[in-house]
């Protein structure tokens, strides 16, 4: 085999060599940035189920405290008109999207660190917080219905009007 022509096949082995090296170091961390991203989109997209549950939680909320009398039903339908936790969200939610839209690609990854803990954190309360709605919905249910039923068991005469 004459020299140049192994010394031409050296030459390309090794330029092969380095071009997937430079791809690889390349490569690989624009592919940790893109799935970082597409966990920050991913959490987005998890709390606005969680929040449209919590909407259709509260609507239903707002039902059973209807059934309640007296100052019983206008004290916790004024809890439920107050929604502070969701509304947050929301807010949180809309300024993570904002962000993703106009800085989401050119973001550090730290940025998209903090943006992926900080929405996670937001789940995470709006899940507690949800949690501890329907344990306090169930006692009231079971309540309300206990005094309902009490109620039509009282003679007529005595019923409220």
């Amino acid at each position: 085999m004459p020299d140049w022509l192994f010394t031409s096949i050296v030459l390309a082995g090794l330029g092969l060599a380095l071009a997937w090296l430079i791809w690889r170091f390349l490569a690989i961390p624009r592919q940790r940035r893109e799935a970082r991203l597409r966990t920050v989109l991913d959490h987005a997209d998890q709390l606005q189920a969680l929040l449209a549950v919590a909407s259709r939680r509260m609507a239903e909320w707002h039902a059973r405290v209807g059934r309640l009398a007296g100052d019983l039903g206008s004290g916790a339908q004024r809890a439920l008109d107050a929604e502070p936790l969701i509304q947050e969200a929301r807010r949180d939610l809309l300024q993570h999207r904002l962000w993703l839209q106009e800085k989401g690609l050119n973001a550090t990854r730290r940025e998209l660190d903090d943006a992926i803990l900080a929405l996670a954190r937001v789940r995470v309360r709006l899940e507690a917080e949800l949690q501890a709605l329907d344990s306090a919905g169930d006692a009231l249910t079971q309540a309300t219905d206990a005094a309902q039923t009490a109620a039509r068991r009282e003679p007529p005469s005595l019923r409220r009007g």
